[in-house]
């Protein structure tokens, strides 16, 4: 037996030969504290501050522009002098409808307006009865004034595939109203056909006259604030005794960064329910119909898609948020388009990366290519033709909302699911294009910049610690409460795409 000093493994239960030790392993004093999570969507409102003793609502004016369909009024009269619907006059009508919001609620999305002739009796009585399960034909028709078997080829003004079999009802398009007016009241609206414009335009005689009469319409927007917070509470042992010196610290620094993730958090889904310009990628025309098969025949995000995508936020009047960064001297830099942010997850990075344009070749421009040559945002990857890609890590998603999985079982199954209770289905992913002032935060008592959260922290043995609930003064408690609201300003630019991911 030796008899040398040997310390053995007192963790592992070798008593040291020397006797019982009391400290067997050493505390580092610097706690590991995960890093805080970015900002992605705050950044980008345009922050109202709410003023005291004036309620929880804002309300603001959007007047429309003359020249725009929205800008519904009876107060027009045309070149010669007539008001639209007397003395022969002929009439406008406007059907508004009212498609699904991005969560598929039927009915919930933004107002769209479809404008044309009423000359006969058909034509009103079309519009009488496109109010519950009509056909999107039937909107086709309103929109060509021809014939109501008019074929699918105006399916695309309401974001649905071409060819779709579905009735406007079942694809979740409810018919809000059929407003007659004044054929002049806003000349040619948002027209671009030749004919119609021309017709329109408001020429005077020699004589004058009252012709050309031009009527306006504003709609108001309201957004509201509502309190949120939480709480957490302790004993004092629970500090005094604690292995971290620094627990009271630590327990500070997470309750504002919950605090701060929770308002990104709402200020997402309110971006996403609020996006004016909803599309579905493949042969999708609702979220459950979006499916992943093979890579070739799934619901994936593809160019095409976005560049039809940058065509309709241009038409719409969408500022790119960057300048076109045109290279440098430095060898390999990529030359990129003005571009709007897209807002993706990491889910979808390998469908963006793999895209090619319709040439054939590699779309992605990765960040490193141009990075030197301008400024980079905070999460940026790459770019495809208008378009620069963020990659937000807590980017929300709808589980299990797409098509039923037809084999959930398969070791071949390319992309996300989950199970609704029910079934199978495919989880669906957000694309989210954000168009400069197209929403706004509502602060309340803030400097207009930030959110201002309120803080009350009553620690143990204080004098407002004592109480009938804690006599001796043991319990303290840390509080956080804010105010938050959005006003959405301009769906129209709030671009949402919905695709399915690769695993």
């Amino acid at each position: 037996m030796s008899n040398e000093q040997i310390y053995n493994d007192p963790k592992g239960g070798s008593a040291s030969s020397i006797g019982t030790q009391t400290r067997t392993d050493y505390y580092h004093k610097k706690a590991l504290i995960e890093a805080q999570k970015e900002q992605y969507f705050t950044q980008l409102a345009n922050v109202r501050a709410m003023p005291k003793n004036m309620g929880k609502a804002i309300k603001q004016f959007h007047y429309m522009p003359i020249l725009d369909d929205r800008n519904l009024n009876d107060q027009g009269i045309d070149a010669a002098g007539l008001v639209g619907g007397v003395d022969g006059a002929t009439a406008q009508v406007t059907i508004i409808v009212n498609g699904p919001d991005a969560a598929g609620t039927a009915g919930a999305g933004p107002d769209m307006s479809f404008v044309g002739d009423d000359d006969n009796a058909t034509y009103a009585t079309a519009v009488t009865n496109a109010t519950t399960e009509a056909e999107l034909k039937v909107v086709a028709w309103l929109l060509s004034n021809t014939s109501a078997n008019t074929a699918n080829d105006t399916y695309a003004e309401l974001s649905v595939t071409a060819g779709d079999a579905g009735n406007a009802y079942d694809l979740g398009y409810r018919f809000a109203a059929a407003v007659s007016n004044a054929d002049s009241g806003n000349l040619y609206g948002s027209s671009k056909d030749v004919s119609t414009i021309t017709g329109k335009i408001p020429a005077l005689s020699e004589t004058g006259g009252r012709v050309n009469r031009v009527g306006m319409k504003r709609i108001e927007l309201e957004g509201s604030i509502e309190k949120f917070g939480f709480f957490d509470e302790y004993t004092q042992e629970s500090i005094d005794f604690d292995s971290d010196a620094e627990l009271e610290m630590h327990i500070t620094r997470e309750m504002v960064m919950a605090a701060n993730e929770l308002t990104e958090d709402q200020l997402q889904i309110d971006l996403l329910n609020g996006a004016g310009v909803i599309r579905y990628t493949g042969d999708a025309a609702t979220t459950t119909d979006l499916a992943g098969t093979t890579l070739a025949a799934a619901d994936v995000v593809t160019y095409d898609d976005l560049v039809k995508l940058g065509i309709e936020l241009t038409n719409n009047r969408t500022p790119k948020k960057t300048q076109i960064i045109s290279g440098s001297r430095l060898v390999d830099t990529k030359v990129v388009n003005a571009a709007r942010y897209i807002y993706i997850g990491s889910e979808l990075q390998p469908s963006i990366m793999r895209m090619t344009d319709y040439h054939g070749n590699k779309a992605f421009i990765p960040v490193a290519q141009y990075a030197a040559a301008g400024n980079v945002a905070r999460g940026e990857i790459g770019s495809i033709d208008d378009f620069r890609f963020i990659v937000v890590p807590e980017m929300m998603k709808w589980e299990a909302a797409g098509a039923v999985v037809a084999d959930p079982d398969s070791a071949t199954e390319l992309f996300h699911f989950n199970h609704d209770g029910t079934n199978y289905r495919y989880d669906v992913f957000p694309m989210l294009v954000i168009g400069d002032g197209s929403f706004t935060t509502i602060g309340f008592q803030t400097d207009g910049k930030t959110v201002k959260f309120k803080i009350k922290h009553v620690k143990p043995g204080s004098d407002i610690s004592y109480g009938k609930d804690d006599p001796y003064g043991e319990m303290g408690f840390m509080s956080i409460k804010w105010y938050y609201g959005t006003m959405i300003l301009r769906p129209e630019r709030l671009a949402l795409v919905k695709t399915v991911a690769e695993v």
